[in-house]
């Protein structure tokens, strides 16, 4: 049944991997972004694309950049993937820069800048990552908020309030929806 869909192992090969990382790039940036700001869309992204739950697919990606070396579907299928993470994180940049709320004067550039900083650290996926101090593990964030102009810590920021964030997006930077009320009991600022 399988050699129906895919005449040879390197195309079913391909297409899990393109697959799997298309999945990925639409859960950690998708295309249609409703409410937030570009800066709380790059925050979230950071927040779920490090660490060890990202691990995974980082051993994923791994595997397809040196396999590709030996097969052209895969090679193809990797080089499309690469170029829709750097079309797809340099929109959200254009964004940015568009709002005012990055500076930068080539998206695309600063795009790709970021996205080797989190392939080499994700190249560690393998081995531990523990013993990696907080300015190598934060190196892919602080790349970012210097290639955009932003004050270190603007996109560090907790995975549960990027979700917040998400469910209730704000007009402006802040995390708090606009109709927010404060309850009786706590007084007002």
């Amino acid at each position: 049944m399988i050699s129906h869909y895919f005449p040879a192992v390197e195309d079913l090969v391909a297409e899990a991997f393109g697959s799997a990382v298309s999945a990925e790039l639409d859960g950690l940036l998708p295309e249609d972004r409703p409410g937030g700001t570009p800066r709380l869309h790059l925050a979230r992204f950071f927040s779920h694309a490090m660490g060890e739950a990202y691990d995974d697919i980082s051993r994923l990606w791994i595997n397809a950049r040196h396999l590709s070396r030996y097969r052209p579907v895969l090679r193809e299928r990797v080089a499309e993937q690469e170029r829709a993470w750097r079309e797809r994180l340099s929109g959200l940049l254009r964004e940015g820069v568009g709002r005012d709320e990055f500076r930068t004067d080539d998206p695309y550039l600063t795009a790709i800048r970021i996205l080797v900083v989190i392939d080499g650290l994700a190249a560690h996926a393998n081995t531990s990552t523990l013993s990696h101090p907080p300015e190598v593990t934060r190196m892919a964030v602080a790349t970012a908020e210097r290639e955009l102009g932003l004050p270190e810590g603007t996109l560090s920021r907790p995975a549960e309030e990027a979700a917040v964030s998400e469910e209730a997006p704000a007009s402006d930077d802040s995390l708090a929806p606009e109709d927010a009320s404060v309850p009786d009991d706590i007084p007002a600022q």
